[in-house]
């Protein structure tokens, strides 16, 4: 049996494109019925497409929609803190500005153009501190109330090595709200500053001192004399007679090989507004003592002494400074001490916080005099002469004691000019001799030649 295959010939016929097809959304795929079509040869040309058989006959034209998206609306961050002051303002900040978890570099911020004055590495705090005319502060006046405005300004820097920034620009204003009027009432009244008539009346009164202490810090120490490995107790104290209760704070101290605070030989012990570096620079044990009252501040030092300084002896000069009782501890008026097996600063008042910047710089202000019209309760002390020996163990003898004391070459020279203005007046002497004796000898020889003739 033949089979006879039958060829279509398509090659006579123009070919016409088929309807376009139609994609659906079936999870991806294209709708079978449309994918598969036939076609029917007839004289004239091609007939319409013949839908081919159903081969997903289950499932059906569904719509799939997207989800809505709801962008993200930022929430401000609570990072900011104020204090407003009688004269002056403080502002802390959060290193986690824009409160999405990024620290910002501290050096970006700043208060109306005036940079940080501290920065705690430990908390993450960027401090500020600014006179309410300073900073750029606008000053606007209402019915009730004075307002100081300043703005806190972050300027994102470049990330190093790029040209790009990761984060906003943003300006927070702040203001501080003072009234112009005041409630007058039989309530007394407690100053957080120094009132004009108490800073008069007080001023010729007040008196700071440093003074050496015994070791139980009850009584003045009689003696100046220490050792090496001893420690050397001080106290500062501000004497208020008639003046408000006052606390007392060393700024700095250094000594000096003379009284004048000036000696070309210094080593500054305490800086930065009361931070004590010696325990840092030295790793010794030189700290600030608590506080038994406010007006009193005692602090000890591992004795030491300068090295081309052969007697051992040494000023002390502390800056000494006094505020009101009821001013809080900041990072200008406190005292820190360093502790190196936690390898942490402390604070005298256990706010720990205003030591963070005792190794970068706290913000310095010039000190002025007692002397001055506007006096800001600021003045020097000195002690001295402290002498301080090399510490001798006890098994040395005796005479090794004056074999580590030798003679100054100024004493060696003059023993040298003795000697030989002893040497020449001996050779002096017989010289003379020797002339009178001959003289002497002469005139003889002649006497007895007179007496032979």
């Amino acid at each position: 049996m033949q089979v006879q295959s039958q060829r279509t010939n398509y090659a006579s016929v123009p070919l016409q494109p088929s309807r376009p097809l139609k994609s659906q959304r079936h999870f991806g795929l294209i709708q079978p019925q449309q994918t598969v079509e036939t076609f029917s040869q007839t004289q004239q040309g091609f007939h319409e497409p013949i839908p081919g058989p159903d081969l997903y006959p289950d499932v059906k034209d569904e719509v799939v929609m997207e989800p809505e998206f709801e962008p993200k609306v930022p929430v401000p961050a609570n990072t900011v803190e104020v204090q407003c002051g009688e004269v002056s303002v403080k502002v802390q900040v959060k290193q986690d500005f824009l409160g999405n978890n990024q620290f910002i570099n501290h050096s970006d911020l700043t208060l109306g153009g005036c940079p940080s004055v501290g920065f705690d590495d430990h908390a993450r705090i960027v401090a500020f501190e600014s006179a309410l005319q300073g900073c750029g502060s606008t000053l606007t006046m209402t019915e009730d109330s004075l307002v100081y405005s300043f703005v806190l300004v972050y300027s994102p820097s470049p990330v190093p090595n790029t040209p790009i920034v990761k984060t906003n620009e943003a300006m927070v204003a702040l203001h501080c709200i003072y009234p112009r009027k005041h409630n007058v009432s039989s309530n007394a009244l407690h100053p957080t500053w120094i009132p004009y008539v108490a800073a008069k009346a007080g001023e010729e009164q007040l008196h700071f001192s440093l003074k050496l202490m015994t070791d139980d810090w009850r009584y003045e120490r009689p003696a100046n004399t220490y050792f090496l490995g001893d420690f050397i107790n001080l106290e500062a104290s501000v004497v208020r007679a008639n003046h408000v209760p006052l606390q007392v704070f060393v700024e700095s101290c250094a000594a000096t090989l003379g009284p004048s605070g000036e000696a070309a030989t210094m080593y500054t012990f305490i800086e930065n507004n009361g931070c004590m570096m010696d325990a840092k620079l030295t790793n010794s044990r030189s700290r600030f003592m608590s506080r038994i009252q406010d007006d009193k501040l005692q602090f000890q030092i591992e004795a030491f002494r300068f090295k081309q300084d052969s007697h051992g002896m040494l000023y002390i000069t502390c800056h000494l400074k006094a505020t009101t009782s009821s001013s809080p501890t900041d990072i200008m008026n406190k005292a820190c001490s360093y502790v190196k097996e936690t390898n942490r600063w402390t604070a005298v008042n256990g706010d720990d916080q205003v030591c963070g910047c005792c190794e970068t710089s706290c913000f310095m202000r010039k000190g002025r005099s007692l002397d001055t019209d506007d006096s800001t309760l600021e003045d020097e002390a000195t002690i001295g002469p402290i002498f301080v020996h090399e510490r001798l163990s006890m098994d040395e003898p005796l005479l090794q004691i004056y074999k580590c004391s030798p003679v100054s070459s100024k004493d060696a020279e003059f023993s040298m000019e003795l000697v030989l203005m002893a040497g020449l007046v001996v050779a002096v002497g017989l010289l003379c001799v020797i002339i009178l004796g001959t003289l002497f000898y002469q005139r003889r020889q002649k006497r007895l030649a007179l007496t032979c003739e």
